[in-house]
């Protein structure tokens, strides 16, 4: 087996939104459990948050939970960003990506064609999660 790398998103308390979003936008299949499938006490309001989700869309994975008070997560950062990357063929795909994602977030650079030829944008989407689209033309 390969070894690979997938990002891995933790939210506070509103992952389950954050997959509906995501899935829109990349039109991603999704496959879902939440902590109440594991053992969570019927009474307690976490089972019903997201301890695993795992998004699938063109070829990419990543995954999404929610993070539990112990987990200490705090939501967004600047010391990562996600960086999805196309060619010529894939514009219009990227595209709709970069415009999905910036619905209620941030856009820092919008795309346009850079110095090195390329189609390149960055955002914030609504959840602070730091996206970077790079659309090579050659």
């Amino acid at each position: 087996m390969a070894i690979q790398v997938f990002p891995y998103m933790h939210f506070i308390d509103n992952a389950g939104e954050a997959i509906e979003f995501y899935r829109s936008v990349f039109g991603a299949d999704v496959d879902v459990h939440k902590f109440g499938e594991y053992g969570t006490p019927e009474n307690d309001p976490s089972k019903e948050l997201i301890m695993h989700c795992e998004l699938n869309f063109a070829g990419a994975k990543f995954f999404i939970s929610d993070s539990l008070p112990m987990g200490g997560v705090k939501q967004g950062g600047e010391n990562i960003e996600l960086s999805i990357n196309g060619g010529k063929d894939d514009e219009e795909v990227l595209t709709g990506y970069f415009n999905g994602l910036a619905e209620g977030g941030n856009v820092k650079d919008s795309l346009s064609t850079k110095p090195w030829g390329a189609t390149f944008g960055m955002l914030t989407d609504k959840y602070g999660i730091n996206w970077m689209v790079n659309i090579e033309q050659a």
